[in-house]
């Protein structure tokens, strides 16, 4: 058996392994929500957002992972203690969906990407004891508060873990299949190393199979060569972005193309160099430092941590991109995820009680901004 593809199968045995305890985890959560109102915006800088943004969720502990339902409600973890509440951002009532059992939570893990897949189940992609996870669920609103999450399914193990560069976001595109990106943890080698699932942006079945198609047969691995990747959107043509955070020098936004190889830590930024795709666009980190990004309005909307911002990247036909422009500029914070609405508005959570930024009364938030 080649050595790739006994990796997966046995990554694959461990996810099983776990069902049983997270079975018997699921049968014990359930606790009260919070209270929480919806408030208004008040004036550019004000502890409620900015002049160009409107509070719709407060008082959430670390959001991280933000799911979007059929109707138009938000999953919402908290990355720090794997609980999910279940927000509606046109009245900011919540309740309690429950909690993943086995997150450990500590510098930049814990519960992180949330995706809900064309099966109507809700994935979660955690750090546990040894690795991170992905693990889908089925969400059940008839249920009582606090234990609507139910038949815990593995879906993927052994994804390294580190103290810093964890990956974690997730998200189903058009074809169906899941992508995860992942970290280095650290550990740059892994990112170049085909046979590990760090540094990577993979492509799995939502049952955590290699999809079919991939590029490289018998392998979950899509893209490999990132360091961090903390944000995936498709746009109208169908083509997948991604954010990555780089090192000192740049960070970036790049076209991902099936096989390529982008870079690190042989490369970081634009280098024009041969055998590695250059990302489309590049910041210095005290600029982006980015997370999530969607797409809305024929840009990528990609929200800055250490930027403190959320940049509209305006794309082109030909995977080119025109110049950046900024909005919610040091008003909010660190800014985490991003969820495009049917309206056009867009809904961008704040990352300040993550331990690396600046609480301020209410926070974390989910803000609502209208372009234009």
């Amino acid at each position: 058996m080649p050595r790739r593809e006994a990796r997966v199968k046995s990554r694959t045995a461990t996810a099983l392994a776990l069902l049983p305890v997270l079975a018997a985890a699921l049968a014990g959560c359930g606790s009260s929500a919070p209270a929480g109102t919806a408030a208004t915006a008040g004036a550019s800088g004000s502890a409620s957002g900015s002049a160009d943004a409107a509070t719709v969720a407060d008082r959430l502990n670390t959001p991280w992972g933000v799911a979007r339902m059929p109707d138009g409600a938000l999953l919402v973890g908290s990355r720090d203690t794997g609980r999910i509440l279940r927000i509606d951002p046109r009245t900011g009532e919540r309740a309690d969906v429950g909690t993943v059992p086995g997150v450990d939570a500590f510098v930049e893990g814990g519960l992180l990407g949330l995706a809900l897949g064309p099966n109507g189940r809700l994935y979660a992609y955690y750090t546990g004891n040894d690795d991170n996870r992905i693990v889908s669920f089925a969400y059940d609103p008839a249920r009582p508060a606090g234990a609507r999450l139910t038949d815990p399914r593995a879906v993927l193990s052994g994804i390294p873990k580190g103290d810093n560069h964890n990956g974690g976001r997730i998200a189903f595109g058009p074809d169906g299949m899941l992508y995860v990106g992942t970290g280095e943890t650290g550990r740059t080698a892994l990112a170049q190393d085909r046979t590990s699932l760090g540094g990577k942006i993979l492509r799995i079945t939502p049952d955590g199979a290699p999809a079919p198609g991939n590029p490289f047969p018998g392998s979950p691995v899509y893209s490999l060569g990132h360091r961090n990747v903390q944000g995936l959107a498709w746009d109208a043509q169908g083509r997948l972005w991604a954010s990555e955070f780089g090192q000192d020098a740049w960070d970036e936004l790049n076209l991902i193309r099936p096989g390529a190889n982008y870079g690190w830590p042989v490369v970081e930024g634009k280098a024009g160099r041969a055998g590695y795709t250059d990302p489309v666009v590049q910041w210095r980190p005290a600029d982006a430092s980015p997370s999530g990004i969607a797409f809305a309005d024929g840009a990528i909307w990609m929200a800055g941590l250490r930027g403190q911002r959320l940049w509209r990247i305006p794309l082109n036909g030909d995977g080119t991109a025109g110049t950046p422009t900024a909005v919610l500029d040091h008003t909010a914070g660190r800014l985490r995820t991003v969820v495009a609405e049917p309206d056009g508005s867009l809904l961008v959570t704040t990352s300040n009680t993550d331990g690396r930024g600046d609480p301020r009364p209410g926070d974390d938030r989910i803000l609502r901004h209208r372009p234009g």
